[in-house]
């Protein structure tokens, strides 16, 4: 039996509603359909004029996933799109940029929407530099303190960013850029970042790309900062059992007894935002120029030389 939800003027029909994606919870597609329902209004800011790839688990999280970038023919008209060129043809998009969207998605059994790190009114211009924190095992402690070694320069370098639990193992550090440089400078400045946070800590941090020279340090993964690579979405829904969210939060909650990258859920998330609001709602009021921060990132290093 079918299942409607109206939002924002428009009636969206789930098909199957009742289909169960996260066995361990009980959690059906009309339960995630209503998060995102209910998440819209916070969420929506995040992305509006984004290419957005779907992360679809049509049998349930426990039966595995796949990523669609091309948008299917049969996706009604009202559905925002962006034709984007490659090097053998050309891929249509998702743009989300209502709550419909999202509902309509979620009926299609796409549990966690990733981004572009660029809007499509320039995709070679960034609006942010992402470093992902990813721990070599389970273990989140190693995770936190490579995010307070990040905090800390970052601090130094007087640079504003946003920390966002992924909903998985890690954590992303988020810094607002102003769209002045292409994907290939902020990528080398991302790079540039990196490896400048793990000569801080050699033996827990790492900007190492091959797995096998990592060891058991944290991956500071500079590597999404690519032309059409993404992350995942702020209050996206991870494929986990508890049906965890990607949270952005303050940099103070680290420490915080309990912390961990799976703290909130779509239940607990609404709690969250209740008393304590966006963090992020203000994260982009203040982008910076590329430029500026790798002149700010070369005087440090030269200072410390001195």
């Amino acid at each position: 039996m079918a299942k409607s939800f109206t939002s924002g003027g428009r009636r969206v029909v789930l098909s199957n509603p009742g289909k169960v994606l996260f066995p361990s919870d009980g959690i059906t597609k009309a339960d995630l359909a209503a998060y995102y329902r209910d998440i819209a209004p916070v969420m929506l800011g995040y992305l509006r004029d984004r290419p957005l790839v779907m992360k679809r688990y049509p049998d349930g999280i426990e039966a595995g996933g796949f990523f669609q970038k091309q948008i299917p023919e049969y996706f009604p008209e009202w559905i925002g799109r962006a034709t984007v060129p490659k090097q053998d043809g050309e891929t249509t998009y998702v743009v989300c940029r209502d709550a419909p969207t999202l509902i309509y998605l979620a009926g299609q059994a796409c549990i966690t929407p990733h981004l572009w790190l660029s809007r499509v009114d320039r995709l070679d211009y960034p609006d942010q530099l992402v470093l992902d924190l990813d721990p070599p095992g389970d273990d989140f402690e190693p995770v936190r303190r490579a995010a307070g070694t990040v905090r800390n320069l970052l601090e130094r370098l007087e640079i504003q960013s946003g920390l966002k639990t992924t909903g998985s193992r890690g954590l992303h550090i988020v810094i607002p850029l102003d769209r002045s440089a292409a994907f290939d400078r902020v990528r080398a400045l991302a790079r540039r970042l990196a490896g400048v946070l793990a000569g801080l800590e050699p033996e827990k941090l790492t900007a190492e790309q091959r797995k096998q020279k990592r060891g058991n340090r944290v991956f500071t993964d500079w590597l999404r900062n690519s032309y059409a690579q993404t992350a995942v979405a702020p209050y996206a829904v991870r494929a986990r059992p508890g049906a965890p969210v990607a949270a952005p939060v303050e940099w103070q909650e680290l420490e915080e007894p309990g912390f961990n990258p799976r703290r909130w859920n779509i239940t607990s998330i609404f709690t969250r935002l209740e008393h304590s609001g966006d963090p992020w709602q203000k994260l982009w009021d203040r982008p910076y120029p590329a430029a500026e921060l790798s002149r700010r990132l070369k005087a440090l290093a030269g200072g410390r030389r001195q």
